[in-house]
């Protein structure tokens, strides 16, 4: 197929992660949805090859990269190389939902990190649409 359609309803309706690229046949990039509930962090990560590129689509995120923060609104971006440790946090009073596209040259697969490995079982909470 050529093409497909989804709303984000349709690709769940919990927190944590929402998977894009299976329901719409993608390839050539990762792309999720995060969404994450007013003043719950993301996981503290890295990844060994792909950049991601970050879009609020909802909500106020800060973004923690390299030693410099900031918040974004609806519209806003960020984008962080591969090997450099970030993290986000919801930083308003509303679900943040996120798009993240991740790539290097066209996916590479699931190659992210934790910077820290007291993070799994966050990490393995959120894999299950549950924030610690």
């Amino acid at each position: 197929m050529g093409h497909a359609f989804a709303s984000l309803d349709e690709l769940g309706d919990n927190y944590g992660f929402r998977k894009v690229r299976g329901p719409l046949g993608i390839t050539a990039f990762g792309i999720n949805v995060i969404v994450v509930p007013p003043g719950k962090q993301g996981i503290h990560h890295y990844h060994d090859e792909q950049d991601e590129l970050y879009f609020v689509h909802q909500g106020t995120a800060r973004f923690e990269v390299d030693g410099d923060a900031r918040e974004l609104g609806p519209g806003g971006f960020c984008h962080v190389e591969s090997t450099t440790p970030r993290v986000f946090t919801n930083a308003g009073d509303d679900d943040l939902v996120l798009v993240i596209v991740g790539a290097k040259d066209g996916y590479v697969g699931r190659d992210g990190q934790l910077v820290d490995m007291a993070d799994l079982p966050k990490r393995q909470a959120l894999g299950r649409g549950e924030f610690t």
